[in-house]
């Protein structure tokens, strides 16, 4: 974070109904507590100009909370203050112990977050309003392509023991299915409406997308999970948040065990890399070829296609840095 005159720290612990707010002051430290409202928010906003705390000088911390601090945001953005918002397992882990919790206490240990890290904190940037659109239809289609699966988990399952009663079974869910895909292909027209309306996020579909086995839905997430690649220094650094980098797991003499990715990471991102991943192999020369000779040489195939995820990632960074699409190499 940028150098600032900071000589107020606040801490808001925001829940749906309320939310609560400590403020230091050298070692003085209020709380106080509002109603998560339009007028909570205002009622917050006028208190800290009551008590002559301007925003150039308070840098105020809040955990992510999803759509329960949209409220508090949006103010905060209109009204030029400094904030930033936190991953709540970041702030618990860099607390140490701690005994005891509540609302109240949460906000205080925010505040104090913000004291001990306002150097290595980033100020909070917000999604362009088009990546909000698209982050609302991406969720709405992943529950209704996940509805589906549940929906003909049981069919398929049928089908294994007793094929007249599996027929049967998936009968009875034709119908829903047909629904579910009509659906499905209406959001996904809709997204492809989207992108073709923003220059920037056309570009820079076209630029992931152009990755071998990188799709548009994997290209949507990396755009809104990094705010258009913004939200990192190294490609290492993505990597590691996809869950892709092994490290080390080693101590002494007595602990060698093999490298492994951490648990700590974006699941969806993952998950979705390991798809891109296995249709890679299949249709990319250069990983294909790569693919096969690790497995030939005895390699886990576990372990080999998540190098083959890490190097998709790295391509990705490649050609964003460059703002050239991927050339495939003759393998």
């Amino acid at each position: 974070m940028e150098e600032l005159d900071i000589l107020y720290f606040i801490g808001i612990d925001i829940s749906k109904r309320t939310f609560d707010v400590a403020i230091i002051n050298g070692e003085v430290t209020k709380s106080f507590l509002f109603d998560n409202t339009q007028k909570g928010v205002k009622a917050f906003l006028r208190l800290l100009k009551n008590q002559d705390i301007t925003l150039d000088d308070t840098l105020i911390c809040m955990e992510h909370t999803g759509i329960y601090g949209n409220l508090i945001i949006t103010k905060l953005l209109e009204a030029g203050a400094n904030f930033c918002v936190e991953m709540s397992l970041r702030i618990v882990r860099s607390l140490g112990i701690q005994r005891g919790k509540s609302d109240k206490l949460d906000a205080i240990r925010l505040a104090q977050y913000a004291v001990k890290h306002c150097k290595e904190m980033e100020l909070y940037s917000p999604l362009p309003e088009v990546l909000k659109k698209i982050k609302i239809l991406i969720k709405a289609r992943e529950q209704l392509v996940n509805f589906k699966a549940d929906l003909n988990k049981h069919p398929n399952e049928v089908k294994l023991f007793d094929a007249e009663l599996g027929k049967l079974a998936q009968k009875q869910v034709k119908k829903t299915n047909r629904c579910l895909d009509s659906e499905i292909k209406r959001i996904e027209a809709e997204l492809q409406e989207l992108i073709l309306s923003d220059e920037k996020l056309n570009k820079t579909v076209g630029l992931v997308t152009s990755v071998s086995g990188i799709g548009i839905m994997t290209a949507l997430y990396f755009i809104i999970f990094t705010n258009f690649f913004t939200r990192y220094k190294e490609a290492k650094q993505l990597a590691c948040y996809c869950g892709v980098v092994p490290f080390e797991h080693t101590s002494g003499s007595s602990v060698q065990k093999r490298s492994r990715v951490h648990h700590i990471c974006n699941h969806t991102m993952k998950k979705h890399l390991h798809m891109c991943a296995l249709a890679a192999v299949r249709h990319d020369p250069e990983l294909k070829l790569y693919y096969e000779r690790k497995a030939a040489e005895g390699k886990n195939k576990m372990l080999v296609l998540n190098n083959v995820r890490n190097k998709l990632v790295l391509r990705v960074c490649a050609v964003i840095k460059r703002q050239k699409p991927y050339q495939k190499r003759v393998a």
